[in-house]
């Protein structure tokens, strides 16, 4: 009964259930900007590049540099050999990079936020307080 209690002792400790709030939180974001950059941005970086983003790799064997060169969608591709499928790779990237600058603001404006919180002088150590007790008393 014993290490139930200090199970949920620990359990229910606020800085373990604010991270665990936060993982949550930080997933759905994450999904939120994948679906961001896959069907905003990407589609704009495609349609620079006339064509799609997550397709674009380099064959790696003869038959799929054919493939490559030929315009194969890259599934098709991996069906004939190895490719190196970058696309993929730079659009993950990109959205770590979003995230990682979205993360920074907010910790930007929590930290401004803290600052602006005075903080509470520490408490008189009891050996000054007694000192200043004795003054008083002397000049009495």
């Amino acid at each position: 009964m014993g290490m139930l209690k200090e199970f949920k002792d620990f359990a229910m400790k606020g800085n373990l259930v604010d991270m665990a709030i936060a993982f949550v939180m930080g997933g759905a974001f994450g999904k939120v900007v994948s679906a961001f950059i896959d069907g905003l941005i990407m589609p704009l970086v495609g349609m620079i590049q006339g064509k799609d983003f997550s397709n674009l790799y380099f064959g790696l064997t003869e038959k799929t540099k054919e493939a490559a060169a030929a315009g194969v969608s890259l599934d098709k591709a991996k069906e004939l050999g190895a490719v190196f499928a970058y696309g993929k790779f730079l659009s993950v990237t990109i959205e770590f990079l979003i995230i990682a600058l979205v993360m920074f603001f907010v910790v930007k404006a929590m930290n401004k936020m803290k600052k602006d919180v005075p903080a509470e002088a520490p408490p008189t150590p009891e050996d000054v307080v007694l000192l200043r007790e004795i003054r008083d008393s002397l000049k009495k």
